[in-house]
């Protein structure tokens, strides 16, 4: 279970909290989904050596730029290839599947890679103010074999089943059976944008993680819901808030800005109704005024820049939210160079004191 130990302590400093991953699995433009997940299973591997807390994946549907669609596969091929670190979902949308099947997916993960696997789960796209994301489209959601009414709005009676399931059995119970899965202890997370998910997993005694690296703007809202509705469960005696952060760490402000183009350019081809594979930089954005206002906003808890600049942008965000773990995000084009924004990120943190 997550560490509560800096739980509402003021004074965090990016050396005193975990430091967690949450890969995209981009694949580049020209690549294929193959190169894509060899990159992320050599990234975790540095991550690994370089003391970061867990690396999570999510899940995203017909997005040609990320290869993460079938999360509890990529989970496997990720904690097949490492040893310690922690490796989970951030996160598996719950309404896109029978619970039974998450429990047994997650089930047979802990039996492979035993007290290493999380489990954070989603309720719903992020809505972006000009609809929802793709991969949540109404063919998307048919071909999910998603019903009426598999819209989230039954997410507290999923998460209710899916919970049980990992529930020991006594006896001679004749109730339906997750195995692998039944009687196993893995951590489940709730992840999401908006009070909905603060709410339950305050009510529960769950961890919460807030999707602030791409839609911010109730974060703080969310926090204060959170903790002051938090009820202790046999999970977690205290509050434990994980924000998600943008961070792309270069050897100048100029470089780290001119790698972050990639990223701006996925999300306004996103904003614009489209899909593509992930651009590499550009000098010169394309963008009108009022795409730029929007990015900007939902881009807006992002580090990135020198060691120097995102030391200081990070434990600024940190002093704000007094979250008690970050995980952050980086869609960088090049893969060296994303390599090297993570080491410089931890190095920043001091290496390896994670693990």
């Amino acid at each position: 279970m997550p560490d509560s130990r800096t739980s509402h302590d003021p004074s965090h400093r990016l050396s005193h909290i975990p430091v967690s991953i949450l890969d995209l699995a981009p694949i580049t433009a020209g690549s294929t989904a193959t190169e894509s997940l060899s990159n992320s299973l050599d990234l975790a591997r540095h991550a690994e050596e370089w003391g970061y807390h867990r690396y999570w994946l999510a899940e995203h549907h017909g997005m040609p730029g990320i290869a993460s669609s079938a999360t509890s596969v990529v989970i496997g091929h990720i904690a097949g290839g490492t040893k310690k670190i922690r490796v989970g979902s951030g996160g598996i949308m719950l309404p896109n599947h029978a619970p039974l099947v998450i429990a047994e997916q997650f089930g047979t993960l802990e039996s492979l890679y035993p007290g290493r696997i999380d489990l954070g789960l989603g309720r719903a796209p992020i809505d972006l103010g000009l609809g929802r994301a793709p991969g949540s489209d109404p063919l998307t959601s048919h071909a999910l074999r998603r019903g009426p009414g598999s819209d989230g709005q039954d997410f507290p009676e999923r998460l209710s089943e899916l919970r049980n399931y990992f529930q020991p059995v006594s006896g001679s119970s004749m109730r339906v059976r997750a195995i692998p899965g039944e009687g196993l202890h893995i951590p489940i997370w709730l992840l999401g944008s908006s009070g909905f998910s603060a709410q339950l997993s305050a009510q529960l005694g769950l961890p919460f993680a807030f999707a602030s690296h791409f839609a911010p703007d109730y974060l703080l809202p969310a926090l204060d819901l959170y903790r002051t509705h938090f009820r202790p469960s046999e999970e977690l005696a205290k509050p434990y808030a994980m924000i998600g952060v943008n961070v792309i760490v270069a050897d100048t402000d100029a470089e780290a800005r001119r790698l972050a183009t990639s990223q701006i350019q996925q999300f306004l081809n996103l904003i614009r109704r489209r899909t593509a594979q992930l651009s590499p930089p550009v000098d010169q954005l394309d963008w009108t005024p009022q795409e730029q206002a929007l990015v900007e906003r939902q881009l807006s808890y992002s580090a990135i820049g020198s060691p120097e600049t995102v030391r200081n942008r990070l434990e600024h965000l940190l002093a704000e939210t007094e979250a008690d773990e970050i995980i952050v995000a980086a869609q960088v084009y090049d893969h060296q160079a994303r390599l090297r924004s993570y080491e410089l990120l931890s190095e920043l943190f001091g290496g390896n004191r994670s693990l």
